[in-house]
């Protein structure tokens, strides 16, 4: 089921979204879902951290070492989730103000399957330059935007209208959330949990 979801959200969105819609699964294909996909760019930074090197443009390669390198992607995978389930809140926080009344489900279907395109970005630290992933990086955040814009009236069940401007204050209230998760990180590297390089 998971991967039918996938690949019709890239194949043809809207469609996907009605089907998703109309299923309404159960909160933990939801949570499954979530939890892996979330080990796609968590396991594929980890390699290149630690097997291939991070090319920043300048020099040689950058490796971490296996434990610092382990440390920050069990941290990743765990921001990762709880950022998707703060979306999710905030989605389903947010749905009074446009007369919506979805599930806390529904809300995490809307959040998930928008966070996968970012998640599956993941698979370009493969190769680690920073401008390939800064390119594949924007792709992906657009192709989640799109998701949004599309899914909210929908699973929502709202008109148009009103899911744009619904979209636009999720789409607003992610880019806080995603701020503060980099703030997260800055303030645990000011208390050493930062990258310790070979």
């Amino acid at each position: 089921m998971i991967l039918n979801h996938l690949m019709g959200l890239y194949t043809h969105p809207k469609q996907e979204w009605h089907t998703i819609e109309q299923s309404h699964e159960a909160l933990k294909s939801s949570l499954s879902h979530v939890l892996l996909i979330a080990l796609i760019p968590v396991i594929c930074t980890f390699i290149a951290a630690t097997q291939i090197g991070w090319n920043l443009g300048v020099g040689e390669p950058l490796f971490l070492t296996q434990q610092s390198a382990l440390i920050m992607s069990v941290s990743m995978y765990f921001g990762l989730i709880a950022g998707v389930f703060a979306l999710a809140y905030l989605a389903f926080w947010m749905a009074k103000t446009f007369d919506a009344k979805p599930s806390f489900t529904q809300a995490l279907e809307l959040a998930s399957y928008t966070a996968t395109p970012l998640f599956m970005v993941g698979l370009a630290s493969l190769y680690p330059a920073l401008w390939f992933m800064m390119v594949v990086g924007l792709i992906g955040l657009a192709y989640s935007v799109y998701l949004l814009y599309t899914g909210v009236p929908i699973i929502m069940n709202i008109p148009e209208e009103k899911g744009f401007i619904y979209a636009s204050s999720v789409v607003t209230a992610g880019l806080v959330l995603l701020v503060a998760l980099m703030a997260t990180s800055v303030i645990l590297w000011s208390f050493g949990l930062g990258p310790m390089y070979q």
